[in-house]
């Protein structure tokens, strides 16, 4: 019995050793990611539109951090001669209306983090399905990105980086469709 089991675990190894693997190739290519966001269309629209929005709420957040050193600066002038009831009044509503200033500069910080973080995610979304799209229509099996961001290539041959094919097929099919926005106009006061 021990024989039988012998010779057959044998016969098996034997077997497979001698089966001719089958070796397909696979069409790859990779894509780096932060040349695609850096030089893709609709990415720069984007980044611009929050720089422009960022310079316009900075613009009205100064105005209102002028007019308060102005008032801490009259503050300080007016202190001596109006007596310390009225400095300790007028230096509390400074330290507040200061607190508020801090308070409303982390606000706007963190709206236009949020809205630019979210144009951005439903970017890249759109930018993984174009890519599987392209990736079916062109015959790859895998295409890899690579980049500043969460890189999954160590290595590649530079025949491989379609990048700027990709990103000339992006801008091309962003531009055609028109997506192309007006810079937000400055708000003034």
């Amino acid at each position: 019995m021990k024989k039988t089991v012998i010779l057959f675990a044998l016969a098996i190894v034997f077997i497979s050793c001698n089966k001719t693997a089958e070796i397909k190739e696979f069409k790859t290519a990779y894509i780096d990611t932060s040349k695609l966001m850096d030089e893709s269309t609709e990415a720069k629209d984007i980044g611009a539109k929050y720089k422009d929005k960022s310079k316009v709420m900075g613009n009205q957040l100064e105005a209102e951090v002028a007019r308060f050193k102005s008032e801490a600066a009259s503050f300080k002038q007016n202190a001596q001669t109006n007596g310390q009831a009225w400095a300790q009044q007028k230096g509390a509503e400074l330290s507040q209306r200061e607190q508020q200033l801090n308070y409303a500069q982390q606000a706007m910080l963190q709206q236009l983090q949020e809205e630019s973080g979210a144009e951005i995610d439903s970017l890249v979304l759109n930018y993984r399905k174009i890519l599987k799209e392209y990736g079916k229509e062109k015959g790859y099996d895998y295409i890899y990105g690579s980049g500043d961001s969460a890189p999954s290539i160590l290595y590649a041959k530079d025949s491989y980086d379609i990048t700027n094919e990709v990103i000339k097929m992006i801008n091309d099919k962003y531009n055609a469709a028109g997506k192309k926005e007006a810079a937000p106009k400055e708000v003034k006061k």
